[in-house]
């Protein structure tokens, strides 16, 4: 476009300057020369530009049916170019997931191997005579143990809906289970469990339940020594509410936005270096495709509540067929 305004110019300087050409008509000619050219711009202009925009407003990964067909052979190879690359990345982008699902197949048939010998290491640590070295064995053997119950967790809840069994639990027997696993840890640091509940059955499934719990009770008996652990039932508003409360070191108020982080360690824990920073994140993300609401309330040195407040029964409507 620009060759050709340069090209009308030298056409009217020549005519200018030279007295054997008429001007006039010269500028006639340039004239319809000009408006030739802007109709033909504006005629061309979207059609030559349509397929570039469908380009820029792509968002498909692998989908080229959004693309308009190529009207000129440059367009054409532009859209061969970009087929090409996309079935390029179509297959990695395929070998990569076949190799993510054998790693995470391949880690969970190793923590289902793992524990097979963790469950002997139990059997032979409760047969210590030495209550003292048996204490300690067992508290170690109990770390490992939630370890690998939050990885095995952890690698299935991206697929936990396809695990869902949504129905009336009873509470009772959740925390019985998930006590007594920590009774050995609980024995020696003088810690015992206050449990009352006015509403004794909530819908949900009770194995990721029972998950939930156990993270939020390791957290209560982790950071108390010498108290009890208050866990209370109640409804609010139609909502089954279960309450866990301890009375430990509590969480820093500028900690407390961030502790359902993924990675997040509290400024105590990390200072310690025990702390993993998994335990609640997971926590919440099992809450949420429960539809159970998860809040923490905590003051520095009075201990930590957590309440989960479970959906009514039409809340449930839409996943109860899972």
């Amino acid at each position: 476009m620009l060759l050709l305004v340069v090209l009308q110019v030298i056409i009217l300087f020549v005519a200018y300057v030279d007295v054997t050409i008429p001007f006039l008509p010269v500028l006639y000619i340039v004239v319809l020369n000009v408006l030739v050219c802007i109709t033909f711009v504006f005629v061309r202009y979207s059609k030559e530009t349509r397929f570039y925009k469908n380009m820029a407003a792509w968002d498909e990964v692998y989908d080229h049916s959004t693309f308009s067909e190529a009207a000129s052979p440059f367009e054409r190879l532009v859209q061969e170019a970009v087929n090409t690359q996309t079935e390029r990345y179509r297959k990695e982008s395929a070998q990569n997931f076949r190799l993510l699902e054998q790693e995470k197949d391949d880690l969970l048939s190793w923590i289902h191997e793992v524990k097979t010998p963790l469950t002997a290491m139990q059997l032979m640590i409760e047969r210590l005579p030495d209550e003292t070295l048996q204490s300690q064995l067992m508290y170690e053997w109990l770390r490992l143990h939630h370890l690998l119950d939050q990885q095995l967790h952890q690698k299935r809840i991206p697929f936990m809906r396809n695990d869902l069994v949504i129905g009336v639990t009873r509470l009772e027997p959740i925390l019985n289970k998930e006590i007594r696993a920590l009774k050995s840890w609980c024995i020696p640091k003088g810690i015992g469990f206050d449990v009352s509940l006015a509403v004794e059955e909530v819908l949900t499934d009770g194995k990721w339940l029972g998950f939930m719990l156990r993270q939020l009770l390791t957290n209560a008996v982790k950071y108390s020594e010498a108290s009890d652990i208050l866990i209370v039932s109640r409804e609010v508003d139609g909502h089954a509410v279960l309450a866990i409360e301890d009375q430990g070191r509590g969480i820093d108020p500028r900690d407390l936005p961030r502790i359902f982080d993924k990675g997040f360690t509290s400024t105590l824990g990390r200072q310690e270096g025990a702390a993993t920073g998994m335990g609640l994140y997971l926590t919440r993300q099992v809450a949420e495709p429960l539809l159970i609401g998860i809040q923490a309330a905590s003051m520095p040195g009075e201990g930590t509540t957590f309440t989960l407040t479970f959906p009514r029964e039409n809340d449930f409507l839409r996943i109860t067929g899972m």
